[in-house]
């Protein structure tokens, strides 16, 4: 007799045409709207990455910044399109100390770098989509003009800052408190600000022969025209408070914004049992899931129960030992040698996997590698050290890593058409409780800076021209039968933790992908934090109660010090695959009821 389907808690989308998934439902029927009138994934990703700045936006907004995989039909492996910008000329150690800082705020104008986002989307659009640019700003420009269903978060995260709205960033007052009330769940909210700008820039492009030409003048005029122009002014002549207390002037200027663009470059990637894993380069902290696999490689979870104690304790502590090689060793490695090659070789792993006991370990133990001790060390130091931040308002990343009433984060999307062209992004950044509004184009800065170390001589050392070592981290994988997977999550430092436990047992599971991603989720806050006040706690592990009492009850008899979450908390995972024959799949999370994946 057949077994019955495992139960999910929606469908597993499948179809041929196209499948659009991500953290917002308005966001991925916006995305098949894209593929019905004939764009493909990647028109469709960034008409789908637009809205997700109107509708979700206090996890992610136009001044924010981008990784982004494509996978275009035919080729062989993914490439990277980096949208994540680089700190400005002026921001140095020595300015931020002499302003009283040793370490970055995670608010307001010193926090910001050069906003990525934008370039990466025009870059793909330009060199691989197919629709008009009109065509793909269009659905964003309708919902900024003519108003949203607001999401209850998005009302609580508005009330809980008006009062600071309204005496310290009265730009992000007059965005976010229509007639000086923050917005109720559900009603209509608009951004007219925003849809004057989108709408500006179109009219400057538009005067440009050709869709080429219209994109590339859309770039001009955000990066070197009227939208850099607004920033530099604001930037300028604004002295405002910020997450370490005290009112800052910042540091970007409209010429820091024309001297960069977004860049392609080759992935990051392993292999394990068959699969083939890519990943963003050493500047995000996607290596650290290549690394856990790695490790992992070597144990037999072929034989664990995949939400069981023992599963839980190995890859938690795999995670532990990546986290550690995270802190002392990614960086930009435009800007210094970073041992990638060394971190990632199966003796690495060997050498290192000899560290996992049964017991918890409450380290934080990067490796020694010959040449680069001082990082180890350093990392080593950091995190050990005390730090009281104090009240701090809009702070660090708005992420659902932690128990308490503000949850959320960033923005996850995944796209495949019926070409078998794919697409996987992780918009973030520029949100509206962590910097203010530039007055007049309806977009917050963002406060990516944060994960610099104001100390000399570290691969995440603070320096212009630098990138930030970023917690965004979309993925893509192939299985052994050649099908070709999509998936990531929001989550900040939980990004890749969350991707890793899916992976893990879609490989040793063998089941769908929604079926993957309804079972429950645990991540590690033993690791230092990537946000403000960037502090570690030796030994969390938060957990979904879906994993029972008994699988609990061992992981604290192991040394694990365990939180359990609420039901259904932790996580946005969505994923998107095609075989080999061109069937797609789609699935997403219900965890908070807003992501959702569409398709046929």
């Amino acid at each position: 007799m057949q077994s019955a389907p495992p139960f999910t808690t929606r469908p597993e989308i499948a179809g041929t045409f196209g499948v659009a998934t991500s953290t917002h439902w308005i966001a991925s029927t916006v995305g098949m709207r894209i593929l019905e009138i004939g764009g493909n994934a990647f028109d469709a990703a960034a008409a789908m990455g637009f809205v997700l700045q109107v509708v979700e936006p206090h996890l992610n907004g136009p001044l924010g910044d981008m990784p982004v995989l494509i996978w275009p039909a035919g080729e062989d492996s993914p490439t990277v399109i980096c949208g994540q910008g680089v700190a400005p000329a002026a921001a140095t150690i020595a300015h931020y100390r002499d302003q009283g800082l040793d370490r970055i705020p995670g608010s307001g104008l010193l926090a910001t770098v050069v906003p990525g986002a934008f370039d990466a989307w025009m870059v793909m659009l330009r060199d691989h989509g197919r629709l008009p640019l009109a065509d793909v700003l269009e659905p964003a420009i309708h919902y900024a003009r003519t108003g949203h269903p607001v999401l209850h978060r998005v009302s609580t995260e508005i009330t809980e800052l008006a009062d600071f709205f309204r005496t310290e960033w009265p730009s992000s007052a007059a965005t976010w408190l229509p007639g000086d009330r923050p917005p109720a769940p559900g009603s209509l909210f608009a951004n007219p600000d925003l849809a004057d700008t989108w709408e500006r820039l179109l009219a400057e492009a538009g005067s440009a022969q050709g869709r080429t030409s219209q994109i590339d003048a859309a770039r001009r005029a955000f990066y070197q025209g009227f939208v850099a122009d607004r920033i530099d002014q604001f930037v300028r002549t604004a002295c405002l408070m910020d997450g370490g207390g005290a009112r800052r002037r910042g540091v970007l200027t409209g010429q820091d914004m024309a001297d960069w663009t977004a860049s392609y470059e080759q992935p990051t990637s392993t292999t394990y049992h068959g699969w083939d894993v890519w990943k963003c380069g050493v500047w995000s902290q996607g290596p650290l899931l290549l690394q856990s696999l790695n490790l992992l490689s070597g144990l037999p979870l072929d034989r664990m129960n995949l939400t069981g104690a023992d599963f839980t304790h190995v890859v938690s502590e795999a995670m532990k030992l990546a986290f550690a090689d995270r802190e002392a060793y990614y960086g930009d490695p435009a800007h210094t040698d970073i041992p990638l090659a060394q971190l990632l070789s199966p003796a690495y792993a060997n050498q290192r996997r000899t560290l996992m006991t049964q017991t918890a370990s409450n380290e934080q133990r990067p490796g020694e590698l010959h040449g680069f001790e001082a990082w180890a060390r350093a990392a080593i130091a950091r995190a050990a050290q005390p730090f009281d931040p104090g009240e701090t308002i809009g702070s660090g990343e708005p992420t659902m890593a932690h128990l308490g009433e503000r949850r959320g984060d960033t923005c996850h999307l995944d796209v495949v058409d019926r070409w078998g062209n794919m697409v996987s992004a992780t918009p973030s950044g520029g949100w509206l409780q962590s910097s203010p509004v530039v007055p007049g184009l309806g977009m917050p800065l963002n406060s990516r800076a944060q994960m610099f170390w104001l100390e000399d001589g570290l691969p995440s050392s603070l320096a212009p021209g630098r990138r930030p070592r970023t917690t965004l981290s979309p993925s893509m994988a192939r299985d052994p039968d050649g099908r070709m997977l999509a998936f990531g999550t929001p989550g900040g430092d939980q990004q890749d933790q969350w991707q890793l436990i899916y992976l893990l047992r879609l490989v040793h599971g063998r089941m769908g992908l929604q079926s993957t991603i309804d079972e429950p989720l645990f991540h590690i806050d033993h690791a230092q934090s990537s946000f403000y006040p960037r502090i570690a706690n030796p030994g969390a592990l938060l957990i979904e109660p879906g994993f029972g009492p008994m699988v609990i009850d061992a992981l604290r008899d192991r040394g694990h010090r365990v939180d359990v979450a609420d039901a259904w908390s932790l996580g946005r995972l969505t994923a998107a695959s095609r075989t080999t024959n061109g069937q797609l799949h789609a699935a997403a999370t219900p965890r908070l009821m807003q992501a959702y994946a569409v398709g046929r």
